[in-house]
């Protein structure tokens, strides 16, 4: 520990004592309810090197305990939670949003210095309201195109896991399910986001996740004016079911006179088509990449020109959303050719002569058992589905008659025959 506790009365005297901790919602936890232990000068800090109380919980179900890190004094001092040492209002490394803002401060890291520095931003803490950061902090401006595209709208509670159990890794852990950690393959030692450092995050030097957020940053996309200026529609994608045509005018009434407002539920889009191109130009500039409603970030983009979409429809292929032209891919094969239509080739696949007639197929069901001296005795009727032909008579082309169109004539059904069992006792009955 850097001071005595019998030697240095004042900062016994100002030794933290908090209730609560200050914290992230991603080092909280989804669940509304927790229970926190606090243990009263447990630790000291891991910057200033000062007693502070210490604060641990279980931020949820199957997740490791947590506990603070640094006391409250150097928290407020980079306006980052106690626990994962993130900016609190964007969730970043203090090393990217440092950069964001242009600002470096430069914290003493010798103990003298830092003892000296941190009695004189307590003092700042204890003059300001508590509602803005203090130091170089307070004075940057109060947004970054850069840190709004970077932000996470979203708590990330993945972050909350167990680690990985060294056992398990070995091939020597027997408790199974009932492991509190993670049975999973760690990743490559190399990598660099292996080797985090909390007073390297603190400092903003030597950050691998700060490295891996500028490098992402480099290479985002850039929203790109058109060509024509008779566009003044903006294309906002990613609505979801809850935004609504209000809360859209509320945001971009700002950069100028709205004209139209066409919410398409079915695709979750919107088209906003402003009076001027000056006010669609500053609504792309402010709203690509930063526009959040309701924890969505919604993707901007410009629209096209009702006689430009038939052309671009047609010279779609190898170009993505963004406009960006794709390299083709080689050796992968090209379109088939149409087949070759040849007019004078033969279209007689059966080798039919030019006057034969189609065969005609004479399909005859066999009769119903016991049915024998029935059709021998009327062996000059059948009915239409027993044993003759289905077409009785033949065009002199030697085409049968369909069933609808056969020459008139008596047609006889067993049913009629006078000889039919139960035709005399119904005459019987009748008479």
């Amino acid at each position: 520990m850097a001071t005595s506790l019998g030697a240095n009365i004042y900062n016994r005297q100002n030794w933290e004592d908090a209730d609560f901790p200050i914290l992230c919602q991603t080092c909280l936890g989804e669940n509304p309810y927790i229970r926190m232990t606090k243990e009263k000068y447990g630790k000291e800090c891991k910057i200033c090197a000062r007693p502070f109380t210490v604060f641990r919980w279980c931020p949820g179900t199957r997740m490791r305990f947590k506990k603070t890190e640094v006391c409250q004094t150097c928290s407020k001092m980079k306006n980052v939670c106690q626990t994962c040492l993130l900016d609190l209002e964007y969730g970043l490394p203090i090393q990217v949003r440092d950069t964001g803002l242009s600002i470096k401060d430069d914290v003493p890291k010798s103990d003298v210095n830092k003892e000296y520095y941190t009695q004189n931003m307590e003092r700042e803490i204890g003059n300001s309201d508590g509602t803005r950061p203090v130091g170089l902090l307070g004075k940057a401006p109060s947004s970054s195109d850069m840190l709004l595209k970077l932000a996470r709208t979203t708590p990330y509670y993945k972050r909350n896991r167990p680690h990985i159990c060294s056992f398990w890794v070995k091939g020597e852990c027997k408790r199974g399910e009932e492991c509190p950690y993670r049975h999973e393959k760690p990743t490559d030692p190399d990598d660099p986001l292996a080797d985090q450092n909390i007073k390297d995050r603190y400092y903003g030097i030597n950050d691998p996740v700060a490295d891996k957020l500028l490098k992402r940053a480099s290479t985002m996309p850039r929203l790109d004016t058109p060509e024509d200026k008779s566009i003044t529609t903006l294309y906002v994608g990613g609505l979801g079911d809850s935004i609504t045509d209000s809360e859209l005018r509320n945001h971009f009434y700002q950069f100028g006179e709205i004209r139209t407002t066409t919410i398409v539920q079915r695709q979750q889009c919107a088209f906003i088509q402003f009076a001027t191109r000056q006010a669609a130009e500053l609504a792309a500039e402010k709203s690509f990449n930063k526009l959040i409603i309701k924890g969505r970030r919604l993707n901007v983009k410009w629209g096209r020109s009702q006689g430009a979409r038939g052309k671009e429809g047609r010279e779609r292929e190898g170009v993505t959303d963004m406009g960006m032209k794709l390299e083709p891919v080689p050796g992968l094969p090209g379109a088939l050719p149409p087949p070759p239509v040849d007019e004078d080739a033969p279209t007689n696949y059966f080798n039919l002569g030019p006057n034969s007639a189609p065969p005609v197929m004479n399909i005859s069901l066999p009769p119903p058992p016991g049915s024998h001296e029935f059709f021998s005795t009327f062996s000059h009727t059948f009915p239409p589905c027993f044993g003759p032909p289905m077409f009785h008579s033949m065009d002199p082309m030697g085409i049968p008659h369909p069933m609808g169109m056969r020459p008139p004539g008596h047609v006889h059904y067993p049913s009629q025959d006078p000889q039919r069992m139960g035709a005399h006792a119904s005459r019987h009955g009748g008479s």
